[in-house]
């Protein structure tokens, strides 16, 4: 067979792979927001079916004979970039067993639903022996796909390609040392946001309107897209121009909807503006979550709580609030969205005591995968991490350790790239505002240029770059906390007078 005739079918067996993937996707969205609680038993084994005809195609001899016949020898970059995807999709999965494998995708769908109720209930022992089974799998997965150093690393290399733990425990103490320290002086402050002025009764529907009308400046797509309501927020891709957003509404608190909606959209920003020359290739989705999660924190929190933000918005935001807002003053409402607070729930924290609480989430889970403790051990272990690193302690496992949906759908190696985004995001910041007039583009409404400078820089390379090269292609650097402490510094310095 010709080159060009090896490339056709090469790229025509990534497209029935490509449809599986989106066939597994689309019911995990519907697993996760619509489904009815007696259709998940059947919903997770069709999930296992096609995950086992993926892995299958993943893995097989012909994908082998594609790596071998293309690998170092076409010319087309992408295909070349997608060759490479495979082999290391090839590599790792093929050292799975088969029925492990769809063991194990079953095992997560029925995870997710039994996480929901016991998250209801606040009753840990219910999820217990589902996510000691799901340790016992990363457990096993990590030893197939091996690794140098720790165990753990091999589950990182997963989200964060190129991180390790030995990266990790070298930037995580210093960072939290220096946000304990900025900690101390703001509890210490005599200024106190009052964020009781935010709580009072905003309708569902005006929430959605208001974060609509964000979500248009933004330039999120609504014809690659929707926004849906679950329990958990997430975004997810069906394909490049299918990017939902999920959201969480409380009428008692609007910043769980706007600011989480803004979040997710930032994700989804990334997605909706991939190159579309890497549709149909494995190479269509984000470099990496931390990478991800740069997007999503960059527009939460570096523009959506920005003091010009909320200056040029304020009115917008009380066209669609309670006529309770416009009473209060702008400065008040801006402290009140910025308050730092140690709090139990990670997706509510602010912007300084967030990283802790993912600190605490990978000193557990590094500790559970390194068998140094057991699954039963967590609600006590993380109330004590909470007590050490926030100083306050969970009265229930709802607002402690079934918080997250994370563990529940097998996502070890996944919490630090949450801090590493986050670390990402302010390198990201730092750079753009070499070419971007940052607060005056906030000011205009129209946020086009920043979201253009966010695309030419990370969103249209997909996963031609690993997450650590463009890291490196943007700013210049590797990993660099420095910007992330200098900017919550800088911001809370202003809003404690410290």
């Amino acid at each position: 067979m010709s080159l060009a005739k090896t490339e056709k079918a090469f790229l025509e067996y990534l497209k029935e792979q490509n449809a599986l993937r989106e066939a597994i996707t689309l019911i995990q969205w519907d697993l996760r927001t619509k489904i009815p609680k007696k259709g998940v038993e059947q919903r997770s084994e069709v999930v296992g079916y096609l995950s086992q005809k993926l892995h299958q195609m993943q893995v097989s001899n012909e994908i082998k004979g594609f790596i071998d016949e293309l690998k170092g020898q076409t010319q087309d970059e992408v295909i070349q970039k997608s060759v490479l995807e495979c082999e290391e999709t090839y590599e790792k999965n093929r050292k799975i067993p088969e029925v492990e494998f769809k063991e194990y995708v079953m095992l997560q769908s029925k995870g997710e639903a039994v996480w929901q109720e016991a998250r209801e209930k606040a009753d840990f022992a219910m999820f217990q022996p589902y996510l000691e089974k799901l340790v016992d799998y990363n457990k096993k997965f990590a030893n197939y796909w091996g690794y140098k150093e720790n165990i753990y690393d091999a589950l990182l290399n997963n989200y964060e390609p190129g991180v390790t733990v030995k990266t990790l425990d070298e930037v995580f103490p210093k960072v939290r040392k220096s946000l304990t320290a900025l900690l101390e002086k703001i509890e210490a402050s005599s200024v106190r946001p009052d964020t009781t002025l935010l709580s009072t009764y905003f309708p569902k529907d005006s929430q959605k309107a208001l974060s609509v009308d964000i979500l248009n400046r933004m330039g999120y797509d609504w014809d690659a897209g929707r926004l849906d309501d679950t329990i958990h927020p997430f975004e997810i891709t069906v394909n490049l121009n299918d990017v939902r957003i999920t959201t969480r509404y409380d009428e008692q608190d609007f910043r769980m909807a706007v600011f989480g909606i803004i979040h997710e959209a930032g994700h989804a920003l990334y997605e909706q503006n991939i190159d579309k020359k890497l549709e149909g290739t494995p190479l269509a989705s984000g470099t990496s979550m931390g990478i991800h999660e740069s997007q999503s924190l960059f527009w939460e929190n570096f523009l959506g709580r920005n003091k010009i933000f909320w200056e040029s918005h304020y009115d917008l935001f009380k066209k669609y609030a309670p006529s309770h807002f416009n009473k209060i003053p702008l400065q008040d409402f801006y402290h009140a969205v910025n308050e730092v607070k140690p709090s139990f729930i990670r997706i509510e924290a602010d912007e300084l005591t967030y990283p802790l609480h993912i600190m605490v989430r990978y000193e557990l889970e590094k500790a559970l995968i390194n068998s140094e403790i057991e699954v039963k051990d967590l609600p006590h272990l993380w109330n004590e991490k909470m007590g050490e690193y926030l100083g306050i302690k969970p009265t229930s496992d709802r607002e402690g350790v079934l918080q997250d949906i994370h563990w529940a759908g097998g996502d070890f190696g996944y919490f630090p790239s949450y801090a590493l985004g986050y670390m990402y995001a302010a390198q990201f910041e730092h750079k753009m505002r070499e070419k971007v007039d940052i607060e005056k583009v906030i000011r205009s409404g129209d946020f086009s240029s920043i979201r253009n400078w966010m695309t030419d820089n990370i969103h249209q390379y997909g996963k031609m770059k690993k997450p650590l090269d463009i890291l490196h292609d943007v700013t210049g650097e590797g990993l660099n906390p420095d910007y992330l402490v200098k900017y919550l510094t800088t911001k809370y310095q202003d809003i404690y007078q410290f």
